[in-house]
């Protein structure tokens, strides 16, 4: 297995916001609406949806670095 860099920290963030700032640039509307509901979500709710988030990523990590 490789070792972590920074360069893949970096890379993974770079891609994070382009595809962030492609929701933002497709659907605009419908993005701000969602934010509208998360900031009206109970934290509970926001807590076990970035923890599920959390988990997926890591597997999806595990996955790809495994193969």
């Amino acid at each position: 297995m490789d070792s972590f860099s920074f360069g893949d920290f970096i890379t993974a963030l770079g891609l994070a916001f382009a595809i962030e700032g492609l929701f933002f640039l497709a659907f605009p509307d419908p993005v701000r609406r969602m934010m509208v509901s998360v900031a009206n979500s109970p934290n509970a709710q926001l807590r076990l949806a970035g923890f599920i988030s959390a988990i997926i990523g890591i597997i999806i990590i595990w996955v790809v670095r495994g193969m």
